[in-house]
């Protein structure tokens, strides 16, 4: 129950809920059982027959039964005195009419702050799993399938929604009718009430055992739903490739197959779930008929002794019916319940999850890049188990261009993911200005840096909301980041110019302008330190001398960390890196690497000439 309780946490104030909730419940009930008591003095008035208590004068209000019921006899009786018996049983009608019409008022009442509650609490649960998701490191989303995020962002969430709903009803609700109910009944028939009493327990025993069977396949059922949600991202996200490898048969067959497990573990939790519903249903009216025997048998053997009159006799059946429904809605709370725990600790899971990477409780706030970044000894492992980094050493100057090249795998791209502390060292250290990395403010670091990376990140928004994506911007700043990105002729010949939308993920433009619109991202940030993820390297050959061009503006008076394949892009860079499995295996500039004829960085440049003048 501590997950159930810590859901409630997120409706605080409780209370602000609860009162109205818990007041317009009892009314609600309170009134929906008067409905069917009033059928007594209506049977009364058709069947001839006078109540047996008529006071004198109303009585001063007291809110028991006995107050109401010898209320209501003196102002019908009253009523029979003053216009016969039509008037009486007109009176006895507009009673009914208010009540059902108050009833009908405070079940609405009661069903608005429901749903007041359960949207303000799935809004607070939704926001914080999604904020701190945001905040989690790139290596929990490189374990994590996406889909299976969103799919606790939106399925459970809707499980967990219901099971709000559920639970209320259950809790506060449902159990004012039943209490309710049980007075009315033992006010009218003490012996009947106790017969009716004995198999309510029966009832609940049978739907106990139903319902714990349910918590196992529900677990089962949305883990098999998120991974039908993970399908559905790749295959929609992928779908150039699927038909491109003529692969529909192979992703149509992986459907199946995540979907006919969906469909076993939600048709197996479905008959139990169900099955709480008509068990409960048949043994309230397995009290009614036994009730009904048991009733019938005192009246036929014993008569008016018996302490029942007909009509009376009737308005006891009519509230015990009433009883099953309450009985039937707690039930299929527990089953509901059961399905809501399981996608509420799913989500508890994402809310839960700590970010390795935070700013310590003292840590300086940079404002500016003033000398160097230096790797001293630093290794990394992504499992901690094998290596990806050994002992790497490197220093980049303020206004230096240091490029890394090597083969794929290498781990270039680890060595630029410490630097803006995506990922820490799990050896050595790494200093910005002398100090440790981890002694800053993350975020006052990745504030000093722009990245561009070889899969351009665009969002499907305008081009302006991207390339002002973080900052707040003018027009004629972004008019003027496109310029230097070489992106504002094209920008201009679209047809709502920087209003326009891209699309998802940029689809309506060309590879070159996407990338062209990363830059002019970055450029609008103005870092002091750029990471150039292999920024050219998708892209045909005049689209590249663009991004080039604009690369080349961008990095100009600043300090840039460059990963390249294409050795002709960083021919010029101060100082070039060789990695090879996780080391620096040379280190210099493009000239003095190629003097030594056998090394791997001389070896790279023959072979990338050789595959141009091939290509060529």
């Amino acid at each position: 129950m501590k997950t159930y309780w810590r859901l409630l946490s997120y409706t605080k104030p409780v209370t602000q809920f609860a009162l109205p909730f818990f007041v317009t419940s009892f009314l609600a009930s309170a009134f929906g059982i008067l409905n069917i008591a009033l059928l007594i003095p209506t049977l009364n008035v058709l069947f001839e027959i006078t109540p047996t208590e008529v006071p004198d004068a109303p009585l001063p209000f007291r809110f028991s039964i006995d107050n109401l019921v010898s209320n209501f006899n003196y102002y019908a009786y009253n009523s029979f005195e003053a216009y016969g018996k039509l008037g009486q049983l007109y009176f006895i009608c507009a009673v009914i009419f208010t009540s059902v019409l108050l009833s009908n008022v405070f079940r609405y009442l009661n069903a608005r702050i429901l749903e007041r509650l359960k949207a303000r609490s799935v809004a607070n649960i939704r926001k914080e799993a999604f904020n701190n998701a945001v905040q989690l490191p790139l290596q929990f989303f490189s374990e994590e399938r996406k889909g299976n995020i969103m799919s606790r962002l939106t399925t459970d969430m809707a499980e967990v929604e219901f099971s709000i709903t559920q639970s209320f009803k259950g809790l506060l609700k449902e159990p004012f009718t039943l209490i309710l109910s049980f007075i009315a009944l033992f006010a009218m028939s003490v012996k009947m009430t106790l017969f009716a009493i004995v198999f309510i327990p029966l009832s609940g025993g049978l739907v106990a055992f139903i319902v714990r069977k349910l918590r196992r396949v529900s677990k089962e059922s949305q883990e098999a739903l998120a991974n039908i949600v993970s399908l559905l991202d790749e295959s929609f996200g992928g779908i150039r490739i699927i038909k491109a490898f003529n692969a529909e048969g192979y992703i149509k067959d992986r459907f199946t197959q995540e979907n006919n497990r969906y469909k076993a573990s939600i048709k197996s939790g479905g008959y139990r779930r169900e099955l709480s519903s008509p068990v409960s249903e048949f043994m309230g009216v397995t009290i009614i008929v036994c009730t009904v025997l048991y009733g019938g048998s005192l009246i036929l053997t014993e008569g008016n002794t018996s302490g029942l009159q007909a009509a009376e006799f009737f308005g006891f059946i009519g509230i015990l019916s009433r009883i099953t429904q309450p009985i039937k809605e707690i039930s299929n709370m527990f089953g509901q319940i059961q399905r809501g725990l399981v996608s509420a600790k799913r989500i508890f899971e994402l809310v839960d999850r700590k970010n390795p990477i935070i700013s310590q409780p003292n840590a300086k706030v940079i404002g500016n890049f003033e000398k160097e970044i230096v790797f001293q000894e630093v290794g990394f492992s992504y499992d901690g188990v094998h290596p990806v980094l050994h002992q790497v050493n490197l220093t980049l100057k303020k206004g230096e261009t240091v490029a890394l090249v090597g083969a794929s795998g290498g781990g270039k791209s680890t060595i630029a993911d410490l630097v803006p502390r995506f990922y820490d060292p799990t050896e050595g250290q790494i200093l910005l200005d002398d100090h440790p990395l981890t002694a800053y403010n993350v975020q006052s670091v990745r504030a000093l840096m722009g990245v561009v990376t070889q899969q351009s990140i665009l969002f499907n928004d305008t081009i302006f909301n991207n390339i002002a994506f973080g900052e707040e911007a003018t027009l004629e700043k972004v008019i003027q980041a496109a310029k230097i990105a070489n992106a504002h002729d094209f920008i201009m010949a679209l047809p709502a110019q920087y209003e326009t939308n891209i699309g998802d993920r940029g689809s309506k433009l060309s590879g070159g302008q996407q990338q062209r619109i990363s830059i002019a991202r970055a450029v609008l940030k103005n870092p002091p330190i750029l990471i150039l993820d292999e920024a050219t390297s998708s892209l045909d050959t005049e689209s590249e001398k663009l991004v080039q061009d604009a690369l080349v503006k961008l990095m100009k008076n600043r300090t840039s960390l460059v990963i390249a394949h294409r050795l002709s892009t960083i021919q010029h860079a101060d100082k070039i890196l060789v990695i090879h499995q996780g080391r620096i295996i040379e280190e210099g500039n493009h000239k003095s690497l190629l003097r030594n004829e056998n090394g791997v960085y001389t070896k790279l440049t023959q072979a990338q000439r050789i595959t141009d003048s091939t290509i060529t």
